[in-house]
């Protein structure tokens, strides 16, 4: 690296305070490094001084490519644990990847793992009994994972790991650099810690549009068909495949290139959608139907509508407008004359489920919404109205779906006066706002269910019925509208710090990830981080 590089990065980690631990009279640095296609390579340095330390890691950073992602971190607290105590934490974490401390099986920290090598290669793994979100994961140091890992590492180890009486946990603070820009890492103990201290909102905002629909796009084959998802801490590669999602995630890539103006990839989108219709649907009675694996899903319905009206929307085709208007015709199948809707058919049109999930209603409302915008056919309107009265008389507000909330604002377009839709938006919302204010996961729906709701209250004072808002604190929904967009980038984008822990790290920049699920990053994943970042962008920063 550039000496200028170096210097700054000795100046940037010394103004993180620290430096030394007093209890021991040592200094550990630690240095990550990669070179985008392999698993960053760590290194502690554990010396009496912070200038003993740091000419250690000068030289190894004067060996470095100046383009390589370098993470350097000192080590700031450490704690001696008894090995059952540390066991008995690790496993009472709520949720896997939710250990967020070093570990080091010895004093010397000859034995040391950063918590991004434990937590990037799976090193803890959850209990068999461990179910997302409903109990403690149970976690437990997988040593046939790590053993061989810090072997190849360091070479002979000056201890059993497997049998060593105590265990030493330690935090880090830290900074990032890609060759051009140093980043503060957060020490926050939240699931930031160890992400970028983002100083230039917007700018962030754009990087991780542009990428993430870069990411999204390359995840399409040549046939036009998704690689679905991947496990990037076990370098696995999903097998399964949800078609309802093809089409989702089709209408998330048509939401970023307006964005990024990558008008080149629209023939991409267009392949993709050719590729589901000839493997996704079926025709009966003159009607198009998604099949998801012998089901009829009113979400798949939905989805495929709003891809196809997106679509016809930004590049101005309409060729599949008669597919359209075949799915369209799909919906009645799904109806019955109390306005309800089914939620699942046979490939028959015989009744599978009626009821499946929440969002179903939603999601139908919004897309049906959006082919009226293109064909300002009555039916379809009166379709729409249809299923929001059932909603109304339904309480759906209750239920706090983004979809729900997408719904309405379609509606308000055509129907700027209806109070019963502005209280249903509104309940949806505030109802739900201390979860979204208090979720530790990014769950990105619910920027999504946020953005949806501050541009809803103010086509509400717009329309004279500003009354219906006076309940409700909307200061507060903006504060948790800015809170969840920069929440989502440092918790839930695949940025260099993050990756560079990961197989083949530069696979995955622009991705978005679910930490509690090893990492995992699914295009279903992606389309909701996209619209909600982009929806929070446009509303944001395009206003002028």
């Amino acid at each position: 690296m550039q000496k200028s590089t170096v210097t700054k990065l000795k100046q940037a980690l010394i103004a993180t305070g620290n430096l030394k631990d007093y209890g021991t009279s040592t200094v550990t640095l630690a240095l990550s490094v990669s070179d985008h296609r392999h698993r960053a390579q760590v290194r502690f340095y554990r010396c009496d001084s912070f200038k003993q330390a740091w000419i250690a890691v000068a030289q190894q950073l004067a060996k470095t490519p100046q383009a390589s992602w370098v993470r350097l971190e000192a080590v700031q607290s450490t704690q001696k644990l008894p090995r059952e105590t540390f066991e008995k934490r690790l496993a009472a974490t709520f949720r896997m990847n939710y250990w967020r401390y070093g570990i080091s099986f010895d004093a010397d920290f000859k034995t040391a793992l950063l918590e991004m090598e434990s937590n990037g290669q799976a090193f803890f793994r959850p209990s068999k009994a461990h179910r997302i979100g409903k109990n403690r994961s149970g976690s437990w140091v997988d040593y046939d994972r790590v053993e061989p890992y810090l072997n190849k590492r360091e070479g002979a180890l000056p201890v059993d790991i497997r049998k060593t009486e105590n265990v030493w946990v330690f935090t880090t603070a830290g900074v990032f650099t890609d060759g051009q820009k140093i980043w503060n890492l957060s020490e926050q103990e939240d699931c930031g810690k160890g992400v970028r201290v983002v100083t230039d909102e917007q700018s962030e905002l754009q990087s991780a549009i542009e990428h993430g629909e870069t990411f999204l796009i390359n995840q399409l084959k040549d046939n036009g068909k998704f690689v679905y998802g991947y496990f990037p801490a076990r370098q696995r590669v999903l097998s399964n495949y949800n078609v309802v999602r093809h089409f989702s995630s089709l209408y998330a890539l048509l939401e970023a290139i307006p964005f990024t103006k990558r008008t080149e990839n629209c023939a991409k989108v267009k392949l993709a959608i050719q590729w589901g219709l000839k493997n996704a649907t079926i025709e009966k009675e003159g009607a198009i139907f998604v099949d998801d694996n012998g089901e009829l899903k009113l979400g798949g319905q939905a989805l495929l509508i709003l891809a196809l009206s997106k679509y016809q929307d930004v590049t101005k085709d309409d060729t599949f407008m008669p597919v359209l208007m075949k799915a369209f015709k799909g919906v009645h199948f799904f109806q019955e004359p109390s306005g309800k809707l089914i939620h699942v058919l046979n490939p028959d049109l015989t009744v599978k489920a009626a009821y499946r999930i929440i969002y179903y209603e939603g999601e139908v409302a919004f897309a049906l919404s959006r082919l009226y915008e293109l064909t300002h056919d009555k039916n379809v309107m009166d379709l729409v109205k249809q299923i929001l009265d059932y909603m109304v008389a339904n309480d759906y507000g209750k239920y706090h779906d983004h979809w729900i909330s997408y719904a309405i604002n379609e509606a308000l377009l055509v129907f700027p006066d209806n109070r019963d839709y502005m209280k249903l938006g509104l309940k949806n919302v505030f109802s739900h706002l201390k979860f979204i204010e208090e979720r530790d996961t990014t769950y990105p729906t619910l920027l999504e269910l946020v953005d949806a709701a501050v541009k809803m209250t103010d086509m509400i004072k717009r329309s004279g019925n500003e009354d219906l808002i006076a309940p409700y604190d909307l200061v507060r929904l903006r504060q948790v509208l800015r809170y969840r967009a920069l929440y989502e980038i440092t918790t839930g984008c695949f940025l260099p710090e993050i990756a560079m822990y990961l197989y083949n790290p530069q696979k995955f920049i622009g991705g978005f990830y679910a930490r509690h699920d090893n990492f995992r990053t699914r295009i279903d994943d992606c389309e909701h981080f996209l619209s909600g970042l982009i929806n929070y962008y446009n509303y944001t920063y395009r206003q002028a």
